[in-house]
């Protein structure tokens, strides 16, 4: 006959936990892979929640999602966005069947400014928001969860770190993104 043995083991407190993850997610953005832990250049973007993200309260959620991803948000604030603004921003697409929807659509209501710090933050953002039509973002992704149409797709995030100086010098003082 085999003996057995229960081993019981004490759950970690929560501040354990988050302690653990805390310090694992800042190795993760913030040193390299080797074993000197040499501290990666911090590189900034844009982004903005659109209106509807206000409207339905879940801007908390999204800002919690890139905290939890790492990044550090070095610039937050709700703002009214002026037709001006809107045209600066999206003029890439002047011309486009959805250029006006999209202008009327940003300027509807409260939009909340992020500038986001982190290594490769454009791809990374990229990633976490998912595709532009919600119908084919990938589950938890920030559009996948979140949205319901191309238009009211709860966030914009620049393309190009290029982009992200155009679109943010738009609302911030140039300086911003150094």
């Amino acid at each position: 006959m085999s003996s057995q043995h229960v081993i019981v083991q004490k759950r970690p407190a929560k501040d354990e936990v988050d302690g653990v993850l805390r310090e694992e997610r800042e190795g993760s953005l913030t040193t390299s892979a080797s074993s000197h832990q040499q501290k990666q250049e911090q590189q900034y973007t844009f982004s903005f929640l659109k209106p509807e993200a206000v409207k339905q309260r879940v801007v908390g959620e999204v800002v919690s999602r890139f905290e939890r991803k790492g990044f550090t948000i070095r610039e937050l604030r709700l703002h009214r966005m002026t037709r001006g603004e809107a045209e600066r921003l999206y003029s890439v697409h002047k011309g486009k069947a959805f250029y006006e929807e999209l202008v009327t659509h940003v300027t509807s209501g409260p939009v909340v400014l992020m500038i986001l710090a982190a290594p490769s933050p454009v791809e990374t953002v990229r990633k976490l928001i998912g595709a532009t039509n919600p119908l084919v973002a990938e589950p938890g992704t920030i559009r996948g969860d979140l949205s319901t149409s191309i238009t009211a797709n709860v966030i914009h995030a620049s393309d190009t770190s290029e982009n992200a100086k155009k679109e943010a010098s738009i609302f911030f003082p140039a300086d911003v993104l150094r």
